[in-house]
């Protein structure tokens, strides 16, 4: 039996553009279409969004944790759950769980645990990124050096294999430490490759990208910088038109102006999406915890090693919009692709994920007009309602 709801709001951002007194039309979890408010069909029940807009639920590739828990730390079902659970209440209602570099038993474990969250279709779960072990150490970052290594031929045919059960599965890798053959076989089997912690040049990351390379893991940070005679990777992502990147918008991890300067300058028709690198403290009033045995600090809105490098975010992707437009000076709708439509082109899932066109999941989020998250739907069905 079709279920028809219309979600009435004074504007609506459908992914491409706004529309103005319009209803969010839903059946059966999936979107039928964005109407004027004359137009909503009879019969259907109306929800009335009073103040504020709808848009496209937001799409987070890169999230390390949430609510607590690190997926290195809680590779099962539940640990997956409660990391989605923890960025919806932020608006995002699909995320890739990532492990970061470890051994391969607890790799193992990880993508088994997504293996079966996918079964058991947990809201807000859309796959992995396994960002490392084959990084460069030069260029690690908080990932622990005793864990990087080279891909080796088990490692390559466990990704593959892990994609045939997997709904999205993403990698990060260092040209270091993974051939362009490699990533050849990775990108035919599917496998979203990202380069990143890496030294990589010019050249190198070109021949990555021929490969079937399509992204770059947090613009500016753990990657070679722009130079007067080697553009590194940061130049690549730039001038590569068919590459996308990851960008950590908390005005900790890049600059504003740097930002600014990359969001003029990206060829496309790839884009600069926004990732937040969350850690456990997501939803949290944690104040440090451990990653691979070492402590992580949380202050004043950063989460650093002792040392003081930067480990992870401590940031959600509203937070992200927010920095975006108000910071940067990005229009909204733009800001809000750079949150949705743009990771969900990356991730393959563009046909359902990040916009309200017909057919899509009807996945979205109410927004206060001072940009805070007041409602969060999956598949049709409320999940956080402030």
């Amino acid at each position: 039996m079709t279920e028809q709801k219309a979600y009435l709001a004074p504007r609506i951002f459908d992914g491409e553009g706004w529309q103005e007194n319009a209803g969010l039309i839903v059946e059966n979890g999936v979107v039928a279409g964005v109407v004027r408010a004359s137009d909503i069909p009879v019969g259907a029940q109306t929800i009335t969004l009073a103040d504020g807009f709808i848009a496209p639920g937001f799409v987070d590739l890169q999230v390390n944790g949430g609510g607590g828990v690190m997926l290195n730390d809680h590779r099962s079902v539940e640990g997956i759950r409660t990391i989605c659970a923890a960025h919806q209440r932020f608006g995002t209602t699909a995320l890739l769980p990532t492990l970061i570099t470890d051994t391969p038993e607890i790799t193992a474990e990880a993508v088994a645990a997504g293996i079966e969250a996918a079964r058991l279709d947990v809201p807000g779960f859309l796959g992995l990124h396994l960002e490392g072990p084959h990084l460069s150490i030069a260029r690690k970052g908080a990932h622990d050096p005793e864990l990087i290594r080279e891909m080796e031929d088990v490692d390559l045919a466990n990704l593959i294999a892990a994609r045939v059960e997997l709904p999205v599965l993403l990698t990060t890798v260092a040209v270091e430490s993974v051939t362009p053959q490699q990533i050849a076989a990775l990108a035919g089997a599917d496998v979203k490759v990202s380069i990143g912690h890496t030294e990589a040049t010019l050249e190198a990351a070109q021949a990555a990208f021929d490969a079937g390379a399509t992204t770059a893991t947090h613009l500016f940070n753990a990657m070679s910088p722009i130079g007067n005679r080697e553009p590194g990777l940061v130049g690549a992502v730039l001038s590569i038109g068919g590459l996308s990147a990851g960008l950590i918008a908390d005005g900790y991890h890049v600059h504003p102006e740097s930002i600014g300067i990359a969001m003029r300058s990206k060829r496309g028709p790839g884009h600069i999406f926004l990732v937040t690198d969350a850690m456990a403290t997501i939803g949290t009033d944690m104040t440090e915890f451990t990653l691979n045995g070492r402590t992580i600090k949380r202050a004043d809105g950063r989460l650093t090693l002792l040392d003081g490098t930067l480990a992870g975010a401590d940031l959600d992707m509203i937070s992200a919009v927010r920095f975006m437009h108000q910071t940067i000076g990005i229009e909204l709708d733009e800001a809000m692709r750079m949150a949705s439509l743009y990771p969900a082109r990356v991730a393959g899932v563009a046909e359902t994920h990040g916009h309200l066109g017909n057919g899509a999941r009807a996945d979205f989020v109410h927004i206060s007009d001072d940009l805070a998250i007041r409602g969060v739907w999956i598949g049709g069905e409320a999940v956080h309602l402030a």
